[in-house]
């Protein structure tokens, strides 16, 4: 029996805006942020009028998913059901810092990082492979719950990574090629330990520019 979810990226923090790594920080949405998730409840709510209702919402305990899913779990009139395992990876020591920091202050955990080793650790964080299999975990009790049912869960950048390469069969260190935005719905079926990508970064709620989770500055167009 499958499950539907909407694995949903939350809204846009000021730090997004200028690739500094949150992780496990508890960062807030900036003022775009609020106006996209606002936004996103709006869509979901019309669709729900239209009988693309949504049986549970489930969210990050982390303020910014926090922030982007409550307006949907109020619309849709869903109570808001919280989850540590949701969290972003943990990169503990490079928390707080942009990339070209984390080069100049952990020069050589920084070229560790660089190989895509999933096993390689940031200090005091967690390993890619160590946070994969923590997503996967934690999605295998909420999929359980709602057989042939349709869920929101509103997470982070790194989980729906994890949640892409599952579906495709991607190893950990292959480089990513495919977007995750801010407030983007991506829509994935969940049946019998294998997901299959239904659709992917929608933004259609949107009308404007959606930051992608990637580690870089991208400058603004026409600079």
């Amino acid at each position: 029996m499958s499950t539907q979810i909407l694995f949903i990226r939350h809204g846009e923090t000021g730090w997004n805006r200028i690739k500094r790594i949150q992780g496990h920080i508890d960062i807030p949405l900036a003022a775009s942020g609020i106006e996209q998730a606002g936004r996103l409840a709006q869509r979901l709510a019309r669709e729900a009028e239209h009988g693309a209702r949504l049986d549970a919402i489930y969210s990050s305990d982390l303020l910014r998913a926090q922030q982007t899913a409550q307006p949907i779990a109020d619309a849709l009139g869903l109570p808001l059901q919280l989850n540590e395992g949701l969290r972003e990876r943990s990169y503990g020591a490079f928390q707080g810092y942009d990339s070209e920091q984390i080069a100049e202050r952990f020069p050589d955990e920084y070229a560790h990082w660089q190989t895509r080793d999933a096993g390689f650790a940031p200090p005091e964080g967690e390993s890619q492979r160590e946070f994969y299999h923590r997503v996967l975990h934690t999605l295998e009790p909420i999929v359980a719950t709602h057989p042939q049912g349709r869920i929101a869960c509103v997470a982070h950048g790194g989980v729906l990574d994890c949640v892409y390469r599952f579906a495709h069969g991607m190893t950990l260190d292959m480089p990513r090629s495919y977007a995750l935005l801010n407030t983007s719905i991506n829509v994935v079926e969940m049946d019998g330990g294998k997901a299959t990508v239904l659709s992917w970064a929608d933004v259609a709620h949107l009308d404007a520019r959606s930051e992608d989770d990637g580690l870089r500055r991208v400058p603004e167009p026409g600079r």
